[in-house]
């Protein structure tokens, strides 16, 4: 596949998952809107809790087989029969590692709940998570066959009908039993992406195999889940830091303090989660595809990320001066404490875009235990760094935290990258990182001392960063199409035209 056509498959997966991660967000802003005004800072901080420990046990449980499902299921395609075999497995896997979850949950919940919050009133709560974590698990293995499928307009549906049933829900249960309907955000959700997902997965050519007896389930089943459980340990340690990170706050400085965080954090996972999400629907498959050929996977590397500093780099810039705002609108005026920890995560997540198509490549390559590490380095960083300076400084030092750990991984990445892959950074890439590190650096500086001129120089950097961005995109994608042209057009008009090329620079 040529560089062209390899950028404009890139783009299109990207606008269709996109497209479905915009709703997405706009059912979240209205989901912690609501609930910041019903509840306030420590109803969200709640929520945050019960998510952050549904995510821990899932990625627990779940041994990582979504990441090496997708692999084996994008590496098996035009194999009919080792497909029908990985797709068997992968269902009765998350059935019996679910059920096991739910069990140990319930049995569990008086201490899980004294643990969390230092008592057992909400033990009820904590037991009814495990029911979620099945139900997740679950939709899970229909997700996963999606991807490695790439059934991206499939998948983009799934969440966004997803998402929107378990917010409508969940707001009706918090509206008529205030902070106990918050449960019902945690079980709704994973169930309705389980039947919207059957809908879907029902019209995929039936698996041909023969059903597997239990050896042969074994045998599947066991590399699997060998090369998935060092991917889990990685996404686990990121979900415990936070588990972790929000109990300690919880507890040092109360309920308000953890919900500052949770907003925060949530407004920065929503717009990292909304690119990252579009972007790797298509990009981690395609990666797998070509991971053998390193001049190939080296380019597919580049390119994705240069589109994830392209695309995403004008938004970090425009939140960081306009934070003050986007928290009062999203959440409420309560929540000021969390404008700074929102806009110091912005230049951290610059270094986040940058690191993440190079990380795609240590699980495409199946390095599990590589990847354990390297997902270890960034919570190392950040949780020693709370737990050291949360007594002294504050709530501030998750902030802190945040950027110190993404540049740490960022190097670690990609020294990786570069031994394993012989990665190096093309000249665009390193422009569009350089670019928005800077402006992103210089317009915290200006935030923190006179927060209205930053909110009046942002939108001004993130519409010149944008308008060079926009250059990059239509240099990629080539000549053709009707908005192409519109776009290409404007270009000339201020006399700096786009001249296509038939290889990526």
């Amino acid at each position: 596949m040529s560089d062209l056509s390899s950028s404009r498959s890139l783009i299109k997966s990207m606008l269709v998952i996109g497209s479905a991660q915009v709703v997405n967000i706009l059912i979240s802003i209205v989901r912690m809107k609501v609930l910041a005004v019903l509840l306030g800072p420590s109803g969200v901080g709640l929520l945050s809790i019960y998510t952050s420990l549904r995510g821990m046990v899932t990625q627990t449980t779940g041994l990582g087989m979504e990441s090496s499902g997708v692999r084996e299921i994008a590496s098996s395609r035009g194999d009919e029969a080792t497909l029908s075999r990985v797709r068997r497995v992968l269902f009765a896997a998350h059935l019996i590692q679910g059920t096991l979850a739910m069990i140990a949950v319930w049995l569990l919940h008086e201490r899980i709940a004294i643990w969390l919050f230092g008592d057992v009133l909400r033990a009820t709560e904590v037991g009814l998570i495990g029911i979620a974590i099945l139900i997740g698990l679950l939709a899970s293995a229909q997700t996963t066959l999606l991807q490695g499928l790439r059934k991206i307009g499939d998948l983009g549906r799934v969440t966004v009908i997803g998402a929107f049933v378990g917010t409508l829900v969940g707001l009706a249960a918090v509206w008529l039993q205030g902070e106990r309907g918050l449960i019902w955000f945690i079980l709704v959700q994973p169930l309705a992406v389980v039947l919207i997902a059957l809908h879907y997965t029902r019209h995929l050519p039936k698996p041909i195999a023969a059903r597997l007896s239990l050896v042969e389930l074994w045998e599947v089943w066991k590399p699997m889940a060998k090369l998935g459980a060092a991917f889990m340990l990685g996404g686990l340690a990121t979900a415990a830091t936070l588990l972790l990170v929000r109990g300690l706050i919880s507890k040092e400085l109360g309920l308000d303090a953890a919900g500052y965080f949770a907003a925060a954090w949530g407004i920065t996972m929503t717009y990292v989660g909304f690119l990252l999400g579009a972007m790797g629907a298509d990009y981690y498959p395609r990666l797998t595809e070509v991971i053998h050929d390193k001049v190939a996977a080296v380019r597919l590397m580049n390119d994705q990320a240069q589109l994830g500093l392209a695309i995403g780099g004008p938004v970090l810039l425009l939140l960081i001066g306009l934070a003050p705002w986007v928290i009062t609108l999203l959440y409420s005026s309560a929540f000021e404490p969390a404008v700074s920890l929102l806009q110091w995560q912005m230049v951290g997540n610059v270094f986040k875009l940058a690191s993440w198509a190079l990380a795609f490549s240590i699980i495409a390559a199946a390095r599990g235990k590589t990847f354990f590490l390297m997902e270890l380095s960034f919570n190392i960083v950040f949780l020693s760094m709370v737990l050291i300076f949360l007594p002294h400084v504050g709530l501030e030092v998750t902030a802190y935290a945040f950027v110190l750990g993404y540049l740490v991984y960022l190097t670690i990445v990609y020294v990786l990258a570069r031994n394993i892959h012989g990665f190096r950074w093309q000249t665009l890439s390193l422009g569009l990182l350089g670019l928005h590190t800077s402006l992103g650096v210089a317009l915290l500086v200006l935030a923190l001392i006179a927060p209205f001129a930053a909110a009046v120089a942002s939108p001004l950097l993130a519409a010149a960063t944008g308008l060079f961005s926009l250059r990059v995109i239509l240099i990629k994608t080539g000549p053709g199409g009707r908005l192409t042209a519109r776009l290409t057009r404007i270009y000339e008009v201020i006399g700096w035209p786009i001249v296509h090329k038939n290889e990526t620079r």
